[in-house]
């Protein structure tokens, strides 16, 4: 369970947060191993419980009063990971109900930022939630369990072979080859991610549209509690997150 979350994970870290502090992006805050300056909160508002990612709420609003951020990946701290299915989905739910539902409530308040060019307001909103935080996790569902299903019942819809398979094979390859320790579950976390897509894609049109009472729904992720009682040696990359801080030139 934790070794296929690994893969995600290093990907997102490694990837994801090393593009978005080198390129001084829109940075989503992880809410842990963090260090912020007590003016960029101040600044930015403080936290808000208008959702349930306060730490990616905090991180986009003082990106928009030109705070900068800076990810250090040399920096490792440990971290626990859910180990039962049902605590990483209510996990996921959160992770992707309460994006779609802080896009919805800062899409104007981006629109209207003074303190940000053109093109950082069309990377946050395209990139930073709409395509990774929408998109990503529709578009899986729909293709993986719903048209490529459909297909093997209606085989006259055909499918390009570079939509069937090239772009999957080179989205599995780039989420795998950070954790190459855990390369022979590639199988399992293809599956894994499909099955997960289902409920992703239910918490954000949740968020997305406050749908029913689960828009603000707190769960607060089962783990089991032994993370600090391993030593540093016995921590796999899967339980370490890395540093960032915030600055403004």
């Amino acid at each position: 369970m934790t070794r296929v979350q690994q893969m995600s994970l290093n990907y997102h870290f490694r990837v994801e947060q090393e593009v978005g502090s080198s390129a001084y992006a829109f940075f989503g805050f992880n809410g842990t191993a963090g260090v912020w300056r007590i003016l960029a909160l101040k600044e930015a508002g403080g936290w808000k419980d208008r959702t349930t990612v306060e730490d990616m709420d905090l991180s986009v609003r003082a990106s928009l009063k030109a705070w900068k951020f800076v990810y250090v990946g040399a920096i490792e701290v440990k971290s626990e990971l859910p180990s039962t299915f049902k605590a990483f989905r209510y996990q996921q739910h959160r992770w992707s109900c309460g994006p779609a539902n802080l896009f919805r409530k800062m899409f104007m308040e981006i629109i209207r930022s003074q303190r940000v060019s053109l093109w950082k307001k069309v990377h946050v909103i395209y990139s930073f939630f709409f395509v990774r935080k929408i998109i990503a996790h529709t578009g899986t569902f729909l293709f993986y369990c719903v048209v490529i299903p459909t297909c093997v019942f209606f085989p006259e819809i055909v499918i390009p072979k570079w939509a069937l398979l090239y772009i999957p094979a080179i989205i599995t390859i780039l989420n795998a080859i950070e954790t190459p320790r855990s390369i022979h579950l590639v199988f399992f976390w293809v599956l894994f991610e499909n099955v997960m897509s289902m409920h992703r894609t239910k918490g954000t049109l949740i968020g997305l549209f406050e749908a029913g009472g689960r828009v603000n729904e707190w769960v607060v992720t089962e783990k089991r509690g032994d993370a600090l009682l391993k030593s540093k040696d016995n921590i796999s990359p899967a339980t370490k997150k890395s540093r960032f801080s915030v600055f403004r030139e």
